[in-house]
């Protein structure tokens, strides 16, 4: 059943076209998200949606008496309320029924002797009961609570005015009575901004288990991922949809595009071979001649033509590292932190050997970005050491990006960092990252989020350094900048730290997971998948001996992870060898097959014989590198289930 129905829809905002020709349907029960570069038009199209604006041209159809939830609606919580009041409020309806059960219950009680109104008393009632309970009456305050808990506001701010209560506090009020009024279909723009990791998992399971229907907006891939059964695509003023979750999305974008682009050509040859055709007729200069090409032209006239398919930009590099490491990489002993006397963390301590991917995690203000800028000897620790390994070059991300000047340009900004290199260099390096033209002169001031986070990514690639620490790489990046960056570090040969809450960029970068809290680190092998798994299915600490062991057999166990977490690591790097190893044995047959294929060949048989003879060689390399891939990515994953 189609709850609404969008077709043709178009907006603009003076000369600018925001939406062009947005058509498709939401289903009832269906969950779909909605991706898009930023400024593409996403949260214009919900507030129309939601009747918040209404569109230039195209209609928006929607079932009769549909429900429709928007978080940005919902800005009617009077200041003066307290939280659990304010939440109460949803409920008005069903607690007016529950005092009218209460008073009948009075009323009863004093009209014993009274035959005829206890009847009739005793009906309204036993009406009102069963009203009360298809409503859920007697659910309603648990309700409440799980929901507010789980977005993160505790039983001890229930009391509290709403007046002062943070903006992010604020916000998550909002969605919880969101969520609270069930509406038929739930518009949610970025709900996880403001929420910790353990609320967006909450949010993430409530709104996989929601029997109503949703239209996502989220940079969050892999909340998509574990909520959406069906993806829009914003592109060049339209919507493109596709059915399954983000990561089947990203699949099938590319063959789609693939499909359109060869459609688009096949036609486009079509129309020239035909327009070629009505110029022969035309040249005949006959009245035969002359009639068949117009009739032909006509028939042509009528062809729908396809549009051309067009990718937007999309930031494209690569790291590599300028010299080569030790074997460890970082070493950081008993590290503590205190600010007015205030304790942010003690007694961190956790190794890095050299080719480690490590995510560090954990709840916000327990001082992830202190350690990095302590790591980055910005800051002095109460106490413990940093030691890093041999030729180690630390290049840092900074997710506010403190370090840019913003009065510089762009240009200017990278270039002071390698005044050696050559203009055109760097503005090539910018160029990948979409700074062309006069983008480079812009000041630094003047940029968006985003854009800042890519002239600092830039900067980190231009250095070359072998050890990165990142703080919040992926904030402020569009999708497709995200995945080019995963991309990029996953063929970085060097060491990365990094800071996240990203959980699709912890799962395709990661090779170990350090949860960090007020008095240590708790490390975790694999990826974020993986450590949810062992969270979710505790041991025991290894500080914690079991009944009867004795210290020796603790530094045995000890010993064991540390062996477990070496096998990893080198299991991990004969993967990416045999991958390697394989896309070197594709590009070279592809090379081999344009040479074979050059005049030049066929005319020197010797030339001809040796091509030959080293194309078959390189072919019945791949089955063997394939097969080995396998073996590799085998013992990997027997590995991590041990």
């Amino acid at each position: 059943m189609i709850l609404i129905s969008v077709q043709n829809v178009q907006k603009g905002f003076g000369a600018h076209e925001v939406l062009r020709d947005v058509t498709f349907s939401l289903q009832k029960g269906e969950k779909m998200g909605l991706v898009g570069v930023n400024g593409c038009g996403k949260t214009t199209l919900m507030r129309m949606l939601s009747g918040e604006e209404l569109p230039d041209g195209g209609s928006i159809h929607k079932s009769k008496d549909l429900r429709i939830g928007y978080l940005a609606q919902i800005d009617d919580i009077a200041l003066t309320d307290t939280v659990w009041g304010a939440m109460l409020r949803v409920f008005e309806s069903v607690i007016a029924l529950q005092e009218r059960l209460r008073a009948l219950e009075g009323d009863l009680a004093l009209h014993t002797e009274d035959q005829q109104l206890t009847l009739r008393l005793s009906a309204e009632y036993h009406r009102l009961t069963e009203q009360f309970s298809s409503m859920e009456g007697y659910a309603y305050e648990g309700e409440i609570i799980g929901v507010l808990t789980g977005l993160g506001i505790g039983r001890e701010m229930f009391g509290r005015a709403v007046a002062t209560l943070s903006g992010g506090e604020r916000t998550r009020l909002s969605l919880a009575k969101l969520l609270l009024q069930k509406p038929d279909v739930l518009l949610m723009d970025e709900p996880t901004n403001h929420l910790d990791l353990s609320a967006i998992e909450w949010l993430q399971t409530y709104l996989t288990e929601y029997k109503g229907t949703l239209l996502l907006i989220s940079h969050d891939r892999y909340f998509l991922d574990h909520v959406c059964t069906t993806m829009g695509e914003m592109l060049m003023g339209r919507v493109l949809k596709f059915t399954g979750n983000y990561s089947a999305y990203m699949k099938k974008r590319t063959a789609d595009f693939e499909t359109r682009i060869k459609a688009y050509q096949l036609q486009q040859k079509e129309i020239e071979r035909e327009q070629a055709i009505i110029e022969r007729y035309r040249s005949f200069n006959r009245e035969k001649s002359i009639r068949a090409a117009e009739s032909r032209q006509k028939r042509l006239d009528k062809v729908e033509r396809l549009e051309k398919p067009v990718e937007e930009n999309h930031v494209r590099f690569s790291f590599d590292v300028r010299r080569r490491m030790g074997e460890d990489a970082l070493e950081v002993k008993n590290l503590s932190k205190s600010f007015d006397g205030k304790p942010i963390f003690q007694d961190i301590s956790f190794k890095l050997r050299t080719g480690d991917r490590v995510a560090l995690i954990g709840p916000n203000g327990v001082g992830k970005s202190t350690l990095f800028k302590i790591l980055m000897n910005r800051i002095t620790p109460d106490t413990g050491a940093v030691r890093y390994g041999v030729n180690a070059d630390v290049g840092y991300y900074d997710q506010h990006q403190q370090e840019l000047n913003p009065e510089n340009a762009v240009l200017d900004e990278v270039w002071n960092n390698f005044p050696l290199m050559e203009q055109s260099r760097v503005r090539g390096a910018l160029g990948l990252f979409l700074f062309s033209g006069d983008d480079v002169f812009a000041k630094v001031s003047t940029l968006s989020g985003g854009e800042r986070g890519r002239v600092a990514l830039t900067k980190l690639m231009l250095r070359k350094d072998n050890l990165l620490l990142l703080d919040e790489p992926t904030n402020h990046l569009d999708m497709d900048s995200r995945e080019v960056l995963e991309d990029a570090l996953s063929d970085f040969p060097g060491t990365i730290l990094a800071i996240s809450h990203d959980r699709y960029f912890i799962n395709r970068f990661a090779d170990r997971v350090m949860v960090m809290n007020e008095d240590g680190v708790t490390e975790y092998l694999g990826n974020f998948d993986d450590y949810l798994e062992k969270r979710d299915r505790p041991a025991p600490p290894m500080d914690t001996a079991p009944e009867g062991a004795t210290r020796t057999a603790i530094v045995k166990e000890r010993k064991r992870d540390r062996q477990q977490s070496a096998l990893l690591r080198e299991l991990k790097a004969a993967v990416r060898k045999s991958e390697a190893a394989i896309e070197e044995n594709e590009r070279r047959l592809a090379e081999l097959e344009t040479r074979l294929a050059e005049p030049e060949a066929y005319a020197d048989q010797a030339r001809m014989l040796a091509l030959t003879e080293e194309y078959g060689v390189e072919q019945s390399k791949q089955e063997g590198l394939y097969d080995a891939l396998e073996q590799a990515e085998q013992a990997y994953q027997a590995a991590l289930e041990q």
